[in-house]
């Protein structure tokens, strides 16, 4: 926990430098710290701003690319002469780089301090007589510690929880059981879905757009309710929320939220748009997404900023821009097994995989350099050319690396569906089928592709509709770890294409050695490892 610290120390807003007597016992005029700065909403802004910061983060070795990596939907890429570290992810190995999830924690604890810092200073504010800018201020920060908890939980299984910022006697806290996480994820959330309001902010017309809101606080907490009780085998989200408070507010996401389904599920997405003619880019401004993280290609090849998505570049096609596609790093290659899944007919393939034969794109891996080519790679979130053939960012002053603009869509409408589908099942089978088919529904453009209300059709419905969006991995290792070997575990394709799911980790990656080491016995490995 020290070097989490550290690094918090270092990179935060308002973290607080090391001082001598003499610091304690004046006001530091020089410095923006604690003591000073938070006097006004506008001071209490800024932090907020700080926390929803920490979200721009995702890009190499992030949430979203190494979680895809472990499921069906990909195996590792990159190039021939890269790293192993994609591959480690592929095949549950630990051994090429003891950090590899280094990204995840440092990231999601530094949000997490950020929002600490932030909640520890709102009553130091002279709110006047706004008080009610407070508890906003206050449930926007705490539904960001639950998200940052919640990413960290579903990776790393038990974690450090923090719900406040650490003392130096502190630093080498243990983890906590799992329930404990669960317990602050779940108030966090419920706190900020009865104190945010009710708007919805998914348009870009609206002045808080991309801000939290209860709509996205309900349907996390039905999110959170699903993975825990799925994968602890409990009746409820730790002691907090029991099946029918989750279902109630998922109903309330589908019923009263104004999210709604896009006619056309193509037109989510950037490259989709770009490589049909047929289709119009909605843009990231839509009613589909309820929580998004936002990026814009602002940055101009400033990395000192975070304003771009970082993560495109490592998985847009490797070597030059080709057809309607910029180039980027060639990771996380998509599975023929992913391919294969969606029926013909499936509007959402073509929208979500590049098919190079298909689309009549002349992708030599040999040349390129591309490790592990199946013929398939990402379409969602792949960055784009212009008509000359320049990538859009490039020709626009910015650099391919930093500069894409694309959102990251963490909860869409469909996946509330999908989510009422599942908690209604068994309750009222009508309003869940209903769910289910307008998912189907969007997808085919008809009816007649409907299917069965079960829990296996939705978790393969969850895959066809949210592949490559973060959420497979973990779809099967609540499923069961069975189910998750069996559909992961690949021992007949042979050389690169194996491998090889280890029940014995839990389904949780490996911890970052350095945080082990630096917690002098505190913290121990995750079984497996």
């Amino acid at each position: 926990m020290k070097n989490i610290i550290k690094i918090f120390a270092a990179s935060a807003l308002l973290a607080v430098s090391a001082c001598s007597d003499d610091f304690i016992e004046n006001e530091p005029y020089t410095e923006r710290v604690p003591e000073n700065f938070y006097q006004t909403p506008e001071d209490a802004y800024e932090g907020l701003v700080a926390v929803y910061d920490a979200l721009q983060r995702e890009g190499y070795g992030g949430f979203l690319m190494s979680t895809e990596i472990a499921s069906d939907n990909c195996y590792g890429g990159f190039g021939t002469a890269d790293n192993q570290v994609a591959l480690d992810w592929d095949r549950f190995e630990f051994g090429s780089d003891l950090e590899m999830n280094e990204p995840v924690w440092r990231i999601c604890y530094l949000g997490i301090y950020r929002a600490n810092v932030l909640l520890e200073n709102l009553d130091r504010v002279d709110w006047g007589e706004n008080t009610d800018l407070r508890t906003t201020y206050e449930a926007e920060a705490r539904f960001l510690r639950a998200h940052f908890h919640f990413e960290l939980a579903r990776m790393f299984g038990e974690i450090v929880p923090l719900e406040s910022t650490l003392t130096p006697e502190e630093f080498e806290s243990p983890r906590a059981p799992a329930e404990e996480t669960y317990a602050l994820i779940a108030n966090d959330f419920l706190f900020a879905a009865q104190n945010l309001s009710d708007a919805n902010y998914s348009l870009n017309s609206s002045p808080n757009y991309g801000r939290v809101t209860k709509w996205a606080a309900e349907a996390y907490l039905a999110k959170a309710f699903l993975f825990y009780t799925d994968y602890y085998e409990t009746e409820d989200l730790a002691g907090v929320v029991n099946k029918q408070q989750a279902t109630e507010y998922i109903n309330d996401v589908v019923n009263n939220s104004g999210h709604e389904l896009l006619p056309e599920y193509g037109s989510l997405w950037l490259a989709a748009a770009a490589a049909d003619t047929t289709i119009t880019y909605a843009g990231e401004g839509n009613r589909e997404m309820v929580f998004a993280i936002r990026y814009n290609s602002s940055g101009n090849g400033e990395w000192a900023l975070n304003e771009g998505n970082r993560f495109t570049v490592n998985i847009a096609p490797r070597g030059s821009n080709i057809g309607p596609y910029a180039y980027g790093w060639g990771g996380a290659t998509v599975t023929p097994d992913l391919y294969n899944a969606y029926q013909a007919g499936d509007t959402r393939r073509n929208a979500t995989i590049i098919d190079f034969a298909a689309e009549g794109l002349d992708f030599d891996p040999e040349d390129r350099g591309q490790r592990q080519y199946t013929g398939y790679a990402w379409k969602k979130y792949a960055p784009i050319t212009n008509e000359a053939g320049e990538a859009v960012v490039a020709a626009g002053g910015g650099d391919i690396q930093i500069d894409n603009f694309e959102d990251y869509a963490v909860i869409r409408f469909s996946e509330v569906l999908l989510m009422a589908a599942e908690l209604n099942m068994g309750t009222d089978d009508a309003f869940a089928q209903q769910a289910l088919d307008r998912v189907r529904e969007r997808a085919f453009g008809d009816d007649t592709h409907d299917i069965a209300l079960t829990k296996e059709n939705i978790m393969m419905e969850r895959r066809l509709e949210l592949a490559l969006e973060g959420k497979r991995y973990f779809d099967l290792i609540r499923w069961s770890l069975e189910i998750a070997e069996q559909q992961i575990e690949e021992t007949d394709l042979g050389g690169e294409f194996n491998v090889d799911f280890r029940p014995e980790t839990q389904g949780w990656f490996p911890l970052p050695q350095s945080q082990i080491l630096l917690s002098n016995g505190a913290i121990e490995q995750n079984p497996g490892w």
